[in-house]
């Protein structure tokens, strides 16, 4: 896997940058702001993840792109504080697809830049070992490496929500294409939704055509739209 592995420069000396696609893994303002505003919040979790807890049930995340983790870190940190106020037990299930897993250490180094999740950041660093199932109680974690095109269609669970996190259309093309989108749907949970931070049009359109209903809305910092989906 290590010809497979991320290959990073660093700007500035905290925001990790891709050789293989040269974009940032997160937005040079703040990249946890925007996780939670396209993410999170681009996906209802917050409510979600109340009913959810209150009910019991738990619920799952599927992504394109793992990344630095920091995605994943944020929505753990948002059902822990769902199960806090609701004092009630449930799994969070996130599966990742990722073609360049970042080392472990260039992993902990990038999220140093975010100390608002660094006990999450702690205890998930503390158990993981680069790929594969990661179980951390409440949290479960599954990262598939190699190429979502061949993996994604493979795979036999859905998710309640997406993050479609890959790098810009523009520089990343094979994660957008039509047929990727497809399989996103074709393993989404009846009323399942989806997020991004793109609004490009034929990412808008490849969702329209694999069944989401889709809307463009207000996206962070200097991105003037993103998108939101929900499966017809």
């Amino acid at each position: 896997m290590a010809d497979q592995q991320a290959r990073l420069s660093w700007r500035d000396g905290s925001i990790p940058v891709s050789d293989q696609f040269d974009d940032p893994y997160f937005s040079i303002h703040d990249g946890l702001a925007e996780t939670e505003h396209v993410f999170l919040d681009g996906n209802d979790l917050p409510d979600r993840f109340a009913a959810a807890v209150e009910a019991g049930e738990d619920f799952h995340i599927a992504e394109l792109g793992f990344g630095t983790g920091l995605n994943l870190l944020a929505a753990w940190r948002a059902w822990e504080t769902a199960q806090a106020e609701h004092d009630t037990a449930g799994v969070l299930h996130f599966t990742s697809f990722e073609a360049f897993p970042m080392a472990t250490d260039d992993m902990a180094r990038a999220l140093e830049a975010f100390p608002e999740v660094a006990p999450w950041a702690a205890r998930f660093l503390a158990v993981w070992r680069g790929a594969g199932l990661c179980d951390l109680g409440n949290v479960r974690v599954n990262v598939i490496t190699g190429d979502a095109r061949v993996s994604l269609p493979d795979w036999t669970g859905a998710a309640n929500a997406w993050f479609l996190d890959g790098f810009s259309p523009a520089k990343n093309p094979e994660l957008w294409q039509d047929d990727l989108l497809a399989a996103v749907a074709g393993h989404t949970c009846a009323g399942g939704t989806a997020a991004t931070y793109t609004a490009a049009g034929f990412v808008r359109r490849g969702l329209e055509a694999a069944g989401f209903e889709v809307t463009r809305t207000p996206g962070f910092g200097r991105k003037r739209h993103m998108t939101k989906a929900r499966l017809r």
